[in-house]
């Protein structure tokens, strides 16, 4: 049994192959599912090859869990077409008639625009009246949906993407945007990815003073940076659903330091995949060492042969941003992704721990 109203949520990937069988997933665990993603291809909204059979296996799991809600999440890092579906009038009204036309069976949309005006991939077509047109697009979205179906949107907390610094303000009206939407996926990771000049941690729990990242992105580059910067913009904490990431970032690093690894420079990234990935593969093996932060509140892994430091987290970290979710009046928390857990929930089932009376 969830508590009250909480939102415990989990991005499931469709796009990438997943072989996760969707039968298999603790639903009972989750209060939404969020199918990931529908894409803008050639000024079409388009499904993955996978989704029929995914939408089947969904149906049954609603069918078997009636108060699971399902979300088509629209976008994703990478994905185009934005810019030019928000452009104008008509072409906002096109898109969201197709919208609504392919979430039938979802109970609503959550949009996943990576980013509106800079921040995303350098070669994705960005203006700056997107900030506007985003809140445009939610607007005529809010108003197809009705008040029975949800509309959501994954926002960002990384305070260094593609072009360098960045301020989630100068992408999104945020205040406006909150005001439509039923609830914000706050996207509390990725604060240390190929962008940063230094091996980081993917989602510190709290601002670290030994961070060589510059005073003002570092104050909001972590979980309780970023929540507090959301506040101050107008969102309601009670409508910030925390995000967790059940995968880990790799870092080359030019030297241990005297931290093994950690904010040293970086000369490369390194893809170590996800939680399952990490657990059978690295920490299963004895020549990377096991590190804690006691700040961050995140582990970290160093393998001195290879110089490698990798960020990832367990379940003691998961639980603790939960904690501070509940804690804190946030909405609930969520998790990209899904497959990434191992097959025993164990971070699913510690994300959703402190939202769960019983345990």
């Amino acid at each position: 049994m969830i508590t009250g109203q909480a939102v415990l949520g989990a991005y499931f990937p469709g796009t990438d192959g997943s072989t996760y069988p969707i039968d298999a997933m603790p639903a009972s665990l989750l209060t939404h599912v969020f199918y990931a993603f529908a894409t803008i291809e050639d000024g079409q909204l388009t499904l993955p090859p996978q989704a029929p059979a995914h939408l089947a296996a969904l149906a049954g799991l609603k069918r078997a869990n009636p108060g699971l809600r399902t979300v088509l999440s629209i976008g994703g890092w990478g994905a185009g077409g934005f810019s030019d579906a928000a452009l104008t009038p008509r072409s906002r009204a096109a898109f969201v008639d197709e919208s609504l036309e392919l979430a039938a069976g979802f109970d609503g949309l959550d949009l996943d625009w990576e980013f509106p005006v800079s921040g995303g991939p350098t070669e994705l077509t960005h203006r700056p009246e997107d900030r506007r047109n985003a809140t445009l697009l939610a607007q005529r979205l809010r108003h197809g949906l009705g008040p029975g179906r949800l509309l959501t949107a994954a926002l960002p907390a990384g305070r260094l993407q593609s072009a360098g610094p960045y301020d989630p303000a100068e992408s999104y009206e945020l205040a406006a945007l909150a005001d439509l939407l039923d609830f914000v996926n706050l996207m509390t990771y990725d604060f240390g990815t190929s962008f940063s000049p230094i091996a980081t941690f993917n989602a510190p729990l709290a601002e670290v003073a030994q961070d060589p990242l510059s005073p003002d992105p570092r104050r909001w580059n972590n979980v309780t940076g970023a929540v507090d910067y959301y506040e101050r913009h107008g969102v309601p904490r009670d409508k910030l659903v925390l995000g967790v990431p059940f995968y880990g970032q790799g870092f080359r690093v030019s030297s241990a330091g005297g931290r093994a690894g950690l904010y040293q420079p970086q000369v490369g990234a390194v893809e170590v995949g996800d939680w399952r990935d990490i657990k059978r593969d690295l920490l299963a093996d004895p020549t990377w060492q096991r590190h804690r932060h006691p700040v961050a509140r995140s582990p970290w892994l160093y393998h001195p042969g290879t110089r490698t430091f990798v960020s990832y987290e367990d379940a003691e970290s998961i639980e603790e941003r939960a904690l501070f979710a509940a804690g804190h009046g946030l909405r609930g928390a969520f998790t990209w992704h899904l497959a990434g857990d191992d097959d025993e929930h164990t971070l699913l089932t510690a994300m959703t721990r402190p939202f769960r009376p019983e345990t």
